[in-house]
């Protein structure tokens, strides 16, 4: 990667690159060194709920890097907010989506159908999967989930695995495992309601994808989602880790139809924001603005 920034520094005018928290972080310290050192503008996109405590270890590091940008964007205003401080001039420019490919319909009688769509990590919190599952089952007996997104193998899709045992609950817990992306719509469509449990986030492309298919939302109210799903409007937060709540949320879905309808047609309008061509005019005018005058 760093040699090739430098190979190739004749044949771009501008770089872009994206800045995570962890060993990433170290990876998008040296793209930025070369780019320095081969004089070439470039702008830094901010990305994941864990950054802001990875920022609060290395503060003079991450300040460090921000400042040297020639322009800083992130994907949602919690990230933006946060980092004011650093960057007074952080752009918000949101992920995209391609709403043209996801089918859109109002689940205004939604059958207790659920769809989750995570990596299997610790930090989305699958093992709580399960247990909302064996709660809702009590009063919906056709209960039924998929969980879809690849292993990260830190050992959280076999406590999952585990979880649904113990509550007995395996045949209502479908693990599908990681689909293609071109996938995602059609799997999404086969569902009524979107969980989301993760207890770190930022601006996940998930839930867009759910508010996108008119999926009502019952989601985690952690890092960045607040920003992104409006409570009782897209969708219902409940606090992480609490599955209590996240049933309950999914209980009011299934029994009040009204709710359900309105949320499914408030997230898709909210999705049409996020549609690629209006997001592409922003990245372009701004990439344009920074690399100035070829």
């Amino acid at each position: 990667m760093l040699a090739m920034t430098w190979r190739a520094r004749r044949r771009y005018d501008i770089a872009h690159v994206d800045v995570y928290s962890g060993p990433s972080f170290v990876w998008a310290e040296a793209v930025c060194e070369v780019l320095r050192a081969a004089r070439k503008p470039f702008v830094l996109t901010l990305h994941g709920g864990n950054l802001p405590a990875f920022a609060s270890r290395w503060p003079r590091r991450v300040a460090r890097l921000l400042r040297s940008a020639n322009a800083v964007t992130a994907p949602s205003a919690f990230l933006a907010e946060h980092f004011r401080a650093v960057r007074s001039d952080i752009e918000l420019i949101p992920n995209a989506l391609d709403l043209s490919l996801y089918h859109f319909r109002v689940r205004d009688k939604p059958a207790p159908n659920l769809v989750w769509l995570r990596s299997f990590h610790f930090m989305y919190n699958p093992v709580l999967v399960p247990t909302v599952v064996a709660q809702l089952k009590r009063a919906h007996p056709s209960v039924r989930i998929m969980m879809i997104g690849p292993d990260k193998g830190d050992g959280s899709l076999e406590a999952t695995r585990d979880a649904a045992t113990r509550l007995d609950v395996t045949d209502r817990v479908a693990i599908v495992g990681g689909v293609p992306k071109t996938e995602v719509p059609n799997w999404l469509d086969r569902a009524d309601i979107f969980l989301n449990t993760t207890n770190v986030d930022n601006a996940p492309v998930s839930i867009l994808e759910a508010m996108a298919s008119g999926l009502p939302l019952v989601s985690t109210s952690v890092g960045g989602i607040p920003f992104l799903v409006r409570d009782a409007v897209d969708g219902l937060l409940v606090d992480p880790n609490d599955a209590n709540a996240m049933a309950t949320a999914v209980e009011r879905v299934l029994t009040e139809p009204a709710l359900a309808a309105s949320l499914s047609r408030e997230a898709h309008s909210s999705a049409c924001a996020f549609d690629w061509p209006a997001i592409l005019e922003r990245w372009k005018d701004l990439l344009v603005s920074t690399a100035g005058p070829s």
